[in-house]
């Protein structure tokens, strides 16, 4: 359902991209509610969420719904406790309770956290760490909110003697940072919405230059899945119109070990190579 509504989604309708961009961010409101509540929070009437099921291929909501279900009786048979339990303590951070405002946090963050694990493919962390293991040098690309995870993997990278770099934009000088980017690299950018055009743009040139590309981002929809090698898609915590990054960082670590892992299999092999080659 995923992959049809992100192949089909550029020649919907204004009002159908609009449910299809609201299906992807938030499946488990449209396998958990009722058609008059999605079509609340959608923003749209519920003829429209009609419509959009009958334009892939249902015969009306409910028929789609099943989908979403599916998804969630797969994952977890306790996920609807769960949201209720979220939506208890929304109520108690509205009324200004700080370890409310904590425990929702804590609370959005574990869900984050669990649709992480469980819908992360193993082989996407493989591929991810055999590009980085392999590039000559990492470039690393974010702004404003993203830029914490590419800042915390330059440092992590470094520690593992990856040749990094880090393209901060300090005094405007992102486009002369990016010039230096070789198809022999990698680049790792990651954004989210509403996407820093400055990460896109320094993306697509890098991909027109034939970089591979590692993606971190939050769906199917974004910008960066059509140019990254490999992308992970990642749905944060989201409480009160703040997004935490716990997820993301999650990710990161997994990335760092998982290359720190490989590069140290490596190493003996690189080592045999070069005395070979010495000999030879």
């Amino acid at each position: 359902m995923r992959a049809a509504i992100s192949a089909d989604y550029p020649g919907l309708s204004k009002r159908l991209q609009q449910i299809a961009q609201f299906a992807l961010r938030h499946p488990n409101d449209l396998a958990l509610e009722t058609i008059a509540v999605i079509a609340a929070r959608a923003k749209v009437q519920p003829s429209s969420l009609i419509r959009f099921a009958k334009a892939f291929g249902y015969d009306g909501f409910s028929g789609m719904q099943r989908v979403f279900r599916g998804r969630l009786i797969e994952r977890s048979a306790g996920y609807g406790e769960r949201i209720e339990a979220l939506r208890r303590t929304s109520r108690a951070a509205r009324r200004g309770s700080a370890v409310g405002v904590l425990h929702e946090f804590a609370t959005a963050a574990i869900g984050a956290l669990e649709h992480l694990r469980d819908e992360t493919p193993g082989a996407k962390l493989e591929r991810a760490t055999e590009l980085l293991a392999r590039a000559e040098i990492v470039h690393l690309v974010a702004q404003r909110r993203s830029f914490p995870v590419a800042a915390y993997l330059a440092y992590a990278f470094s520690h593992l003697e990856r040749p990094t770099h880090l393209l901060d934009g300090v005094g405007g000088m992102l486009n002369e940072q990016a010039r230096c980017i070789r198809p022999r690299d990698a680049l790792v950018a990651i954004s989210f919405r509403p996407y820093a055009p400055e990460v896109m743009r320094v993306a697509a040139e890098a991909a027109e230059r034939g970089v591979p590309i590692v993606g971190i981002t939050d769906g199917p929809l974004s910008p960066l899945m059509p140019l990254a090698a490999v992308c992970f898609e990642v749905e944060e915590a989201e409480v009160l119109s703040f997004r935490s990054l716990s997820a993301t960082m999650c990710l990161s670590l997994a990335l760092t070990v998982g290359l720190g892992a490989r590069l140290q299999k490596a190493g003996p092999r690189r080592r045999r190579a070069a005395a070979a080659a010495a000999r030879g």
